[in-house]
C-alpha cells in the first residue's frame, strides 16, 4: 500500500489540470469533502484538502491537453530521471525544473504513450495523506503493453513485479518498490487496456469505505460512470468513474490486495 514514507519509486503526489478549477473543486468538494487552498502566484494551482491535510491538487489545464489526473513518483534526482527516461524509450514533456525551495519536478510520458511525472522533494516530501477515506490508495496503469512497460520502470525505478491473476485470465501484475518486503511496499498495478481505444494511462484509486454512495454523488454532480461499481475477488469493491471534464479515476474499498 502506499505510505507518506514515499521511498524512492512509490506515488508521492497527484494533481489535476483542469479547464475550469473553481468548478472543477466544487465537484471534487461534492463527492469527496474536498476543500481547495489556492496557492498564491501559481496561476490558480492549488491543494485539495481534506480535514486539512493535503491529498492532491488542481492546476490550470495546457492548451490542446485532455483533463487527466497526473501520478508523480518519487526520485533521487529529477535530472537523472530524465536522462533515464530518454535513453529506455521516452519523451520528456516538462523538463526538470525547481518549484521554489519544494522540491524538483519533471514530466515525462512511457513508450505506449502513458503519462506521468516525478518529484525529487525538497521542502515538501509528498502529499500528507493517503492510503485513507478519500485520500489516493493505488496507482494503476492501463497499457498496451505490459512487459515493455514494466521494463521501462523498472530501468527508472528499480520497481518488482508479481503476477496476480483475480480472475481467470486477467494477467494483472502488482509492481512495488525497490526496497522493503515486496507486498507490503505494493503500491500499484499494470493491466492491459481495456480496449483499443483506450490511450495508455496512469488512473489513481481513492479509498471508499462506500464505493456506492461515492458513485451515486459523482454522479449527482455531474460525473459518469465508466465501470460501474462490483465486486471483485480477492480485491474488493471497486467502480470507475469521470470528472465532468472527463478525467478518469477510480474507487476501492479496503485494500487492493488482500494480505
Amino acid at each position: 500500500m502506499i505510505t507518506t514514507d514515499f521511498p524512492i519509486g512509490s506515488p508521492c503526489w497527484i494533481d489535476l489540470g483542469s479547464p475550469d478549477i473553481p468548478a472543477t473543486a466544487g465537484f471534487y468538494r461534492e463527492v469527496f469533502g474536498w476543500t481547495f487552498l489556492e496557492i498564491p502566484e501559481t496561476g490558480g494551482y492549488g491543494f485539495v484538502q481534506l480535514n486539512g491535510r493535503t491529498v492532491g491538487a488542481i492546476g490550470s489545464l495546457d492548451e490542446g491537453d485532455q483533463s487527466t489526473w497526473t501520478t508523480y513518483f518519487r526520485s533521487a534526482d529529477a535530472d537523472a530521471t530524465a536522462n533515464a527516461v530518454q535513453q529506455a524509450g521516452g519523451k520528456v514533456l516538462v523538463e526538470p525544473m525547481d518549484v521554489m525551495r519544494e522540491g524538483r519536478l519533471a514530466q515525462f510520458s512511457d513508450p505506449q504513450g502513458a503519462r506521468f511525472a516525478v518529484w525529487q522533494a525538497g521542502n515538501t516530501k509528498g502529499l500528507d495523506a493517503v492510503s485513507e477515506e478519500g485520500a489516493l490508495v493505488w496507482a494503476e496503469l492501463h497499457t498496451s503493453d505490459q512487459d515493455g512497460a514494466f521494463t521501462f520502470y523498472r530501468q527508472l525505478f528499480g520497481w518488482r513485479v508479481e503476477n496476480f491473476e483475480p480472475s481467470p485470465g486477467m494477467n494483472y501484475r502488482v509492481v512495488s518498490t525497490a526496497e522493503g518486503d515486496q507486498r507490503d511496499t505494493g503500491f500499484g498495478g499494470i493491466a492491459p487496456t481495456m480496449s483499443p481505444e483506450q490511450p495508455p494511462a496512469w488512473t489513481p484509486y481513492f479509498a471508499a469505505e462506500d464505493v456506492d454512495a461515492v458513485v451515486a454523488r459523482a454522479t449527482a454532480a455531474g460525473g459518469s460512470v465508466l465501470m460501474p461499481a462490483s465486486d471483485v475477488e480477492n480485491v474488493g469493491r471497486l467502480a470507475w468513474l469521470a470528472d465532468p471534464n472527463g478525467a478518469p479515476f477510480a474507487l476501492i474499498k479496503g485494500e487492493p490486495r488482500e494480505s
